[in-house]
């Protein structure tokens, strides 16, 4: 029966889990009602009468949008290979972490996978990139100390290494064998509530107005740069780490360029640790259908929904699908197009 409790979920504090979190000790794993004759309108957003996916914009289908939302952290360096798991994701974060690789946020809410990985830890990053609605859980290796003071104070409940669900695969090496069962995880999971839209889902005649954009190059640090290619009317990365077939196939790229600032402490290499601010507005390009279309986006508040507006003023929606959202280091980073 699924769970409808709020807070976090913890199951680090016995001997296993504590084994488990020093064995992937490498840099990034340190871690009043209605009248009756009144009936409310429609909407994509109310938890009364849900009709789409609130992380895909797409109709329900008989599908449950109250079930409980699993972001899961995955590691995105060619040591993860292969990612399992992502192409079963309703839309997916890319984020800078220390030593200029990338960890992915990955949102299931309409499907849950019996097998995603590697999971690794979580950042302060993800404070801005998850809900705190009481209905979104991170699935995660664990994380350092500061940063779990943070998520826990942020109110975002998290599941780590040592709960039902999480298991080491015997053919991978420490710590990029650490993978997780979402099936079984799922019911122990917040939830009964549908989220609010992750995005503000729509047509917009502004994407046949925009520039061409078959390629795109998002470098994030000069170690990684993640590399999409329009592949018919979605955008599939070139250098992906993915296991074949098992791969995010993006009907929208978000480029969004946002502040990065020091977490305040080192991994143990000595890396400073990142964390990219996904809170108040920066620039944006939002690809779509081989076309690229500058906007600016909003957030009023790290659990507020993202906005995006264009040069005019106008809201720019985003077409229902598969999103893939890149936070791209402002200054440092850049976004190319071909």
């Amino acid at each position: 029966m699924r769970g409808t409790r709020a807070g976090r979920v913890r199951a680090g504090l016995v001997a296993t889990a504590v084994t488990g979190l020093l064995l992937s000790g490498c840099s990034s794993e340190f871690d009043s009602a209605a009248p009756e004759t009144e009936e409310p309108a429609a909407s994509a957003s109310t938890s009364a009468a849900p009709t789409t996916w609130p992380y895909l914009g797409t109709p329900l289908a008989g599908g449950d949008a109250t079930q409980p939302v699993l972001v899961v952290k995955i590691d995105n360096t060619s040591r993860a290979a292969p990612q399992e798991g992502l192409g079963q994701a309703d839309l997916v974060v890319e984020e800078l972490v220390e030593g200029g690789s990338t960890r992915l946020a990955a949102f299931f809410h309409s499907a849950y996978p019996d097998e995603v990985g590697p999971v690794r830890s979580m950042r302060a990053t993800d404070i801005g990139i998850v809900p705190s609605d009481g209905s979104t859980t991170i699935v995660t290796s664990g994380a350092a100390q500061r940063t779990i003071a943070r998520i826990d104070e942020a109110g975002i409940p998290f599941v780590e290494e040592g709960a039902p669900g999480f298991s080491r695969a015997t053919d991978r090496a420490v710590p990029y064998n650490l993978v997780a069962d979402l099936t079984e995880i799922e019911p122990t999971a917040a939830g009964g509530d549908r989220p609010a839209d992750y995005l503000a889902w729509g047509e917009s005649d502004a994407y046949a107005a925009g520039t061409p954009a078959t390629e795109i190059d998002v470098r994030f640090s000069p170690d990684h740069t993640t590399s999409w290619e329009l592949d018919g009317e979605q955008y599939v990365v070139d250098d992906a780490f993915s296991a074949d077939g098992d791969g995010f196939s993006a009907d929208t790229v978000l480029a969004l360029e946002v502040d990065v600032v020091d977490a305040g402490y080192l991994d143990p290499a000595g890396n400073p640790v990142p964390e990219s601010v996904l809170e108040g507005s920066g620039t944006a390009t939002v690809f779509h259908g081989g076309r690229a279309v500058a906007a600016t986006w909003t957030k009023a508040s790290p659990s507020a929904s993202l906005a995006l507006t264009t040069s005019d003023g106008a809201v720019l929606t985003v077409p229902p699908g598969r999103t893939w959202i890149e936070l791209v280091p402002s200054g440092t980073g850049s976004v190319d197009v071909g």
